[in-house]
């Protein structure tokens, strides 16, 4: 199991942080926790990495479904998000930052289901278009013209973010 972890930790920690807004330890935790619980459902045709990646997403969706992350999102801030934004010296841009983050995860989540899932493991898991392709079964082309109109959509839900009205 220590090498499962170390193997896998950067990427387990990146997609934490990129789908809750911050690292969680308890989220990791529970990440290995049920991977060792579930080794025997591995299928060894998928790249292990790819299967405990899928693990830590769902984790992170079950977690932003809890009503710990519903007590902490009405909290005026969230410390571990804040603290772990680059800008530490404006708390100001710190909480914008945190509260695009939440914004930008609130509009993924509000896509249909087959471009959330396209996008996520594009943008998210770090999966080819190719990848995505065998995974999802669909040519190349349907995963990257569901990308394409993910971030179409995205970025019309997003806009008054970054100001951009039309082009």
């Amino acid at each position: 199991m220590k090498d499962i972890i170390r193997a896998n930790k950067y990427k387990v920690k990146q997609i934490i942080k990129n789908l809750t807004g911050h690292y969680d330890e308890d989220i990791e935790q529970e990440v290995y926790i049920k991977t060792y619980k579930s080794l025997d459902k591995y299928v060894e045709q998928n790249k292990f990495s790819q299967w405990i990646c899928k693990i830590t997403a769902n984790l992170c969706k079950d977690y932003l479904k809890s009503s710990k992350f519903k007590l902490q999102k009405n909290c005026d801030y969230n410390e571990d998000a804040l603290n772990n934004l680059k800008d530490k010296t404006n708390p100001e841009k710190e909480y914008t930052l945190y509260e695009q983050q939440k914004l930008t995860l609130k509009a993924i989540n509000s896509l249909p289901k087959k471009l959330k899932e396209t996008i996520i493991l594009y943008e998210y898991e770090d999966y080819s278009y190719e990848q995505i392709s065998k995974k999802l079964k669909v040519p190349e082309g349907t995963v990257k013209s569901r990308i394409n109109t993910a971030r179409k959509i995205l970025k019309e839900k997003l806009s008054f973010l970054i100001g951009d009205t039309d082009e």
